[in-house]
Formats: C-alpha cells, structure tokens, sequence
C-alpha cells in the first residue's frame, strides 16, 4: 500500500525512475530506522519524507486531522512538519481555487502531485530562487518581502503560510539570504511579522481562507527564528478579529509521538533548536515541541 502511495506522489516520473527513487530513499530511511531513530542522524529526512507522503495521501489521517484527532504514536521523533502538513491538506478547499504558498513550503514534487493541491492555481512566494522548480506544472514563482506583496487587493481565495512567520525579521543567512534581524539582544520579541499577517489579509479574498502554522509556547528567540507565545498570538488574532472567524488547533509533542493539546498545555513548550543543541532533552524532540495551527476565514 505505501509502495503504490509514494509511486502516486511521484506520479510524473517514468515507472523506472519512481522504483529506482523508491529503492534509494528506502534504503536511506531504513538506516534512521536501524540506529535507534535520533532526530537529524542519516535517513532522518527520507524517513520524514514518507512519512509525510503516508500522511497526506491517506484519506484516514486526513480524516482524523478534520476532525482533530491524531493516530497513536504518529510522527514519532518527527518535527512539526508531520503534523503541519497533514493539518493543511486535511483543510485545504476542495476543487480549483487561485491558492498562494506564501514561504515556500509547498515546493516539492510529492506535494503539487497531490490531487487535492495538483488543480489549483499556484503561487509560490519566497525570496530567492530555490534549486529546483516545477514550472511544468505552471506554478507562478513570484520573489521578494512577504511584508509587501506584489499582489492587489482580494486576489487569493486560499493561502498556505506554513512555519513562514516565525523567521521574518530575522537572521535568515542560514537559508543563504542576505537579510539579518533588526533585533539588538536575543531576548527581545520582533512584531515585523504582523505586517505578513496585513499583507496575507489584504490580499486574501471575501470568503477565502488562510492556513497559518508557527511554533509555538514560550517566547524563544533562536536567531533565526523565535518562537510565539500567547501575546504574540493574541496580536495576530486582534488583526483578524473584525474581519473573519478564526479557528486554532495546537499540537504538542511527547516522547511516544505528537498529540493535539489545549492552548493552555502547550504554553510552557520548549523547542530544540539542532543548529545549537539549546533544548535538548530526552524526548527526543527534532524542533518545536508545540505548534499552533490557525484557520481563518474572511467574511469581509
């Protein structure tokens, strides 16, 4: 069964190429799986991957995720990814819609072959050129500042920003961007994002939606990105509030896997941070330990 889903999301290659990418990325997870699943060590990523087309091309994860609920142990020693991903494509529009990946997250050859995404009219926002493109599949590429969009009023009836928000105003040279963070101490919070969050709404048309992931808990700030608490969120639904309805979920991690949680249960999170090994416990969390998910729908 998982052999036909991979061979589906890769459905634009030759049978040939499909069985020869397959057997490669098995074999690379299966060294993940083999030397004790340690978040980041060799095969950690192919693993994620499958794991996370396993996720999005099953009608019953996706079903689960609607009506919020998550499988036993699911995304074990998985990031936030496993999650996310399921999380938006569980609510994404059903049919064609003009849709905007606003960072970039959508970017990959297994999610635009997914059938409820391959029909949209995409738009991939980022800043940079990225190494690979799928313009056979006529995917406008726009780049530039996700604080000022390129795009007039009401123009999008759907739009993704995925754990996007959480790295504007920051040191992003990491990613091979030349854009470093105006903040002068590590401690401080940075609200350049709720200028995404005006030009998002702007741009998203009466009726249309916005999915909006971040990670979040306690205030962090890891340089290149800082983790939301409470009040930063507070501040992105006080822009929302007189425009549409807005609607949270929040999943936590645990050592055994990923769960959905309250608000309240995830406020003390704390994430690991790989690049610096600051968080790290023996749950064996790969990033965040909390994100949160936002829905809105604008009725103005």
């Amino acid at each position: 069964m998982f052999k036909k889903i991979i061979v589906k999301a890769f459905s634009y290659f030759s049978k040939k190429e499909v069985e020869a990418k397959l057997q490669k990325q098995k074999q690379i997870a299966n060294i993940f799986l083999e030397n004790g699943q340690i978040p980041w060590s060799e095969g950690y990523v192919s693993h994620k991957e499958e794991s996370i087309i396993a996720s999005v091309y099953s009608a019953a994860v996706l079903e689960k995720f609607i009506k919020k609920k998550v499988p036993v142990n699911y995304g074990y020693r998985l990031d936030e990814r496993i999650v996310e991903y399921p999380w938006i494509f569980a609510n994404l529009k059903k049919g064609k819609t003009i849709f905007l990946d606003a960072g970039s997250t959508f970017n990959f050859d297994y999610l635009l072959n997914n059938e409820l995404i391959e029909n949209k009219d995409k738009y991939i926002y980022t800043f940079f050129p990225e190494s690979k493109s799928y313009n056979q599949k006529k995917i406008s590429y726009v780049y530039g500042d996700l604080r000022d969009l390129p795009f007039r009023d009401n123009f999008f009836e759907e739009i993704v920003c995925q754990s996007t928000i959480e790295h504007i105003d920051m040191d992003n040279s990491m990613y091979g961007y030349d854009l470093k963070s105006t903040l002068e101490l590590v401690t401080n919070k940075s609200y350049e994002y709720l200028k995404v969050i005006e030009e998002l709404l702007r741009v998203l048309k009466t009726n249309g939606q916005l999915l909006l992931t971040f990670p979040y808990g306690k205030f962090e700030n890891h340089g290149f990105f800082q983790q939301f608490d409470d009040e930063m969120v507070a501040r992105i639904i006080d822009k929302m509030k007189d425009l549409g309805c807005c609607e949270l979920t929040f999943f936590k991690y645990l050592a055994k896997g990923w769960i959905i949680a309250s608000q309240q249960e995830c406020n003390d999170a704390e994430s690991f941070n790989p690049h610096t090994q600051i968080g790290k416990k023996d749950d064996f969390a790969a990033h965040s330990r909390a994100i949160c998910c936002m829905k809105f729908i604008q009725t103005k």
